[in-house]
């Protein structure tokens, strides 16, 4: 399967909320689905990094990082932890770095852009708080589903065709 959501939205555009922000595709994967856990940071991934060392089976990380462009989120070695603890996706509000690493990365990642500088460590953030940007609001515990047409959240997991 190549496109996720036309066909969820065929389905099921009532229950849907679909993100009025073009996020960039920067995993080898694009298609991806699960439940949402949140990090809400700035400029600061300790946050982001403890969670993606832990069990992410069947979940995605969804980042608010205020939409800041001066520090990357996600760089290759939290990435692959990611990969290394079966996180489905990570999505950023926010920047990247390590593009071409990530690209060879069996993880889905959409984010704002790019940025080669990395955040201070501080251990600030908060986990696991209903976030809102690009005009969802992405509760932990609801469900996200994304693919190269975009980014889309449901209150429950739905049947996939």
């Amino acid at each position: 399967m190549l496109d996720l959501l036309p066909d969820l939205f065929d389905q099921y555009s009532e229950q849907l909320n679909l993100a009025n922000k073009d996020f960039i595709d920067y995993g080898k994967k694009t298609l991806f689905y699960g439940e949402i856990v949140t990090v809400a940071c700035f400029e600061d991934n300790s946050k982001v990094k403890e969670l993606l060392a832990t069990d992410g089976t069947g979940k995605v990380l969804v980042v608010d990082g205020k939409g800041s462009m001066n520090r990357a989120l996600l760089g290759d070695m939290i990435a692959e932890s990611a990969v290394n603890n079966n996180w489905q996706a990570v999505v950023i509000n926010g920047c990247i770095r390590d593009a071409g690493t990530i690209a060879t990365l069996d993880l889905a990642v959409k984010a704002l852009g790019c940025n080669p500088i990395k955040t201070a460590k501080l251990g600030v953030g908060d986990v696991n708080i209903a976030v809102n940007f690009a005009g969802i609001e992405f509760i932990p515990g609801c469900y996200i589903y994304g693919d190269e047409n975009g980014l889309a959240v449901s209150e429950s997991k739905l049947a996939l065709a």
